[in-house]
C-alpha cells in the first residue's frame, strides 16, 4: 500500500513514496532555512505532495515525522527541537486540508522505530526498545506488543535520561542528559579533545574538525587509531550506562539502534554489548538481543509513510 512519507529534520524536510518498507521515490530535500516563514515551507511540502499524487493516483495518505513534541493521535506540534516557529501547530490537520489525502504525524524517533518493529530489525518483538543516534538521542518502545507513547505522547525519549545527576544539562534543564554526552557534536568535541591531549602534546598534528566527525572516526579506528578505538569505547560506555536503566525498568526482548552514529557497526556494538553484560543480570542479558537497525536513514519516511497508511485502512472500516 503506497503513501508519501516526510522525514521532518532540523535543517531539511524528506518526502519520498513509500510501498510498506520499500522507498520507491524521493523528492529532492527541501532546505529549512530557504524558508522565512512556516506557511511558506508547508507550501512548498504541500507542492512536493502534490507532485507524488499525480504521479502516484493510488497513494492513500501521507505521514510525517517530526522532531519535537506531538500530541498522538489529534496531530498537533506542541514544539520542534531547532526550528522556529513550529509551537501548538495542528499540522495532520493542515496536511489533510490541503492535499485531500488521510494523514499522520508522529515524533520522528517513534517513526524510526514503528518502522523497525513492523517490518526491520525489531520484527516478532513484543518488549522492543529502538533508538537513533545523530543530533541527539531518541527512542520508541513497544511493550506487551504493543507501540507505547506514553500519557502525553513523550514517552521513551531515551536521550533526556540522566547519565550524571550535577552533569551536563539539557534542553529540558535535565541534567546529565544522554544526548548531551554522545550526540554528534558530543562525540567530536570528545574526539577533539582527546587527540589534543595525545596527539598535540607529543608534537603531532593539531586535530581538525573533517577527522573528528563520527564517519571520520569509525574509519580511522578501522586503521587502527588508538584515539578513534578510544572514542567509541567511551561512547559505548556513556549508551550502556543510559540502556542499562531502561532495561532494568522495563526488561526488553531486542534493542534495535539505528541512525549516523549506528554506522560504526561492531566499533560501537562490540563494546556496548560488554558493557551491558557487565551491567545486567543474566537473566535480562540473555534473553535480549542488540541489533543494529535495517532501514539506515530511511526509517523515519518509512514508519512514517506506514502510520499513514494504516490510519486510511482504520477509516475503511
Amino acid at each position: 500500500m503506497r503513501a508519501i512519507g516526510i522525514d521532518f529534520g532540523g535543517t531539511s524536510v524528506k518526502l519520498g513514496l513509500c510501498d510498506g518498507e520499500e522507498v520507491v521515490e524521493k523528492m529532492p530535500r527541501i532546505p529549512t532555512a530557504d524558508y522565512g516563514s512556516r506557511d511558506d515551507l508547508i507550501d512548498a511540502i504541500v507542492e512536493q505532495i502534490e507532485t507524488l499524487k499525480t504521479k502516484y493516483p493510488d497513494l492513500v495518505g501521507v505521514g510525517a515525522g517530526v522532531p519535537g513534541n506531538v500530541d498522538y493521535p489529534s496531530g498537533r506540534i506542541h514544539e520542534l527541537t531547532n526550528v522556529n516557529d513550529w509551537v501548538n501547530v495542528p499540522f495532520r490537520d493542515i496536511l489533510e486540508q490541503k492535499t485531500g489525502l488521510v494523514a499522520a504525524l508522529d515524533n520522528d524517533a517513534n517513526c524510526m522505530a514503528y518502522a523497525e518493529w513492523r517490518v526491520g530489525a525489531g520484527k516478532g518483538s513484543d518488549h522492543l526498545l529502538a533508538i537513533t543516534m545523530g543530533t541527539g538521542v531518541g527512542g520508541g518502545l513497544v511493550i506487551d506488543g504493543k507501540f507505547c507513547r506514553g500519557s502525553a505522547s513523550v514517552a521513551a525519549e531515551v536521550g533526556q535520561m540522566s547519565l550524571d545527576y550535577s552533569g551536563r544539562v539539557g534542553v529540558y534543564g535535565n541534567k546529565g542528559c544522554t544526548e548531551k554526552y554522545i550526540g554528534n557534536a558530543q562525540v567530536e568535541e570528545m574526539a577533539m579533545n582527546l587527540y589534543k591531549q595525545r596527539h598535540f602534546k607529543n608534537g603531532g598534528p593539531m586535530p581538525n574538525a573533517e577527522m573528528c566527525d563520527p564517519k571520520a572516526l569509525a574509519e580511522a579506528a578501522h586503521q587502527g587509531d588508538p584515539v578513534a578505538i578510544e572514542v567509541w569505547g567511551k561512547v559505548a560506555e556513556f549508551l550502556a550506562t543510559t540502556l542499562c536503566n531502561v532495561c532494568w525498568l522495563i526488561n526488553p526482548d531486542r534493542i534495535v539502534i539505528g541512525g549516523g552514529l549506528a554506522g560504526a557497526g561492531e566499533l560501537l556494538f562490540s563494546p556496548l554489548r560488554a558493557h551491558m553484560k557487565d551491567q545486567l543480570s543474566n537473566t535480562h542479558y540473555q534473553s535480549m538481543k542488540i541489533v543494529a537497525a535495517k532501514f539506515g536513514n530511511d526509517a523515519g519516511m518509512i514508519g512514517a509513510a506506514m502510520e499513514a497508511a494504516d490510519r486510511w485502512k482504520e477509516q475503511q472500516g
